[in-house]
């Protein structure tokens, strides 16, 4: 298999898809399979429900997830990319953790904006054994992500999924006045408005097919999956808000303010390259002390994260040592 160079080093899809192992450890994933042109086993990704079996089986094979579900129409993530931002967050605490990787339930993270799969909560404790605090403002959203960690038994006292009650607010009645929490994660929205999202669909599902291997087509699957497509993107908190990408995160940027002693890393997502120096702006207008910025793949493309702390370099440090 071709090792993909542009993932993290620690990150097991790094050489690809083993649809064989896949299928034996997940059976649903076995009718999506088929051989395509260059005599590969694959599935076609432009099909909802197959890119769904996949999930469930990667789950199942590198991360002893024996349920996963989301609801029609909600965005169902890569897990390369997404486990991706969990390894890179893993080697930001080892910078402030006498060069140690913090593998333990001492460690505890707030993921912002969970979606129903919860997946970053799901990889990160069990790659790492962190705990989560998983938020959204979408109750369905919420029920979804607690009927995973419910499913899955050893989950239960490692996540807590709460809903945000007010829109406007990133923290404000999430992080608890007495406890300290080592980072903030985030996967923003990335689009302006509803019809910029679903162009973006569009865009994804014509460059899906443009690309499959037409010359020997996957198995068909039910009739509901071209209903499924139109949707499967993502629901409109998952993919759009006002002004987008960089306002989500100035909001967050702003808000952080309010709490630089309870959290060692703020970080989030940047997709847009060009959102960079007005973030930077931001930030030296909120005075933090140190700003990292991480390269890392989500994908196809090169992505990247922002991290940011109000605490110098010796409240870094000793950090972990009071914990």
């Amino acid at each position: 298999m071709q090792i993909k160079d542009n993932l993290h080093p620690r990150n097991v899809h790094k050489y690809g898809y083993d649809f064989t192992a896949l299928a034996l450890s997940s059976p649903t994933l076995a009718p999506f399979i088929y051989t395509n042109k260059y005599q590969n086993l694959s599935i076609d990704f432009s099909d909802a429900n197959a890119v769904k079996a996949l999930n469930l089986a990667l789950l199942k094979q590198h991360y002893k997830i024996t349920h996963w579900d989301i609801p029609q129409g909600y965005l169902c993530p890569p897990i390369p990319g997404r486990i991706d931002y969990i390894h890179y967050l893993a080697d930001l605490l080892k910078t402030t953790n006498n060069n140690k990787i913090p593998n333990s339930e001492n460690i505890t993270v707030v993921d912002i904006g969970t979606g129903a799969s919860c997946i970053y909560p799901l990889l990160g404790h069990q790659q790492y054994k962190w705990r989560f605090v998983a938020t959204d403002i979408d109750p369905i959203s919420i029920e979804y992500a607690n009927k995973n960690i419910q499913a899955n038994i050893h989950l239960d006292d490692a996540i807590t999924c709460v809903l945000q009650e007010d829109t406007k607010s990133i923290f404000k009645g999430i992080l608890q006045a007495d406890k300290k929490y080592d980072l903030t994660m985030c996967n923003p929205p990335f689009h302006r408005s509803i019809e910029e999202a679903t162009q973006g669909s569009q865009r994804k599902w014509q460059n899906l097919n443009i690309t499959k291997d037409k010359a020997k087509s996957p198995p068909s699957t039910n009739k509901r999956n071209q209903e499924v497509k139109l949707n499967f993107g993502g629901q409109n908190a998952e993919l759009w808000c006002a002004g987008g990408e960089l306002t989500f995160i100035k909001n967050i940027i702003n808000e952080s303010c309010h709490y630089q002693q309870q959290v060692l890393w703020f970080t989030s997502l940047i997709s847009k390259k060009d959102n960079l120096s007005a973030i930077k702006q931001a930030l030296k207008k909120a005075k933090v002390v140190e700003i990292k910025i991480i390269k890392m793949a989500q994908g196809q493309k090169t992505s990247r994260f922002i991290a940011w702390s109000f605490l110098n370099k010796e409240q870094q440090q000793a950090w972990f040592y009071r914990k």
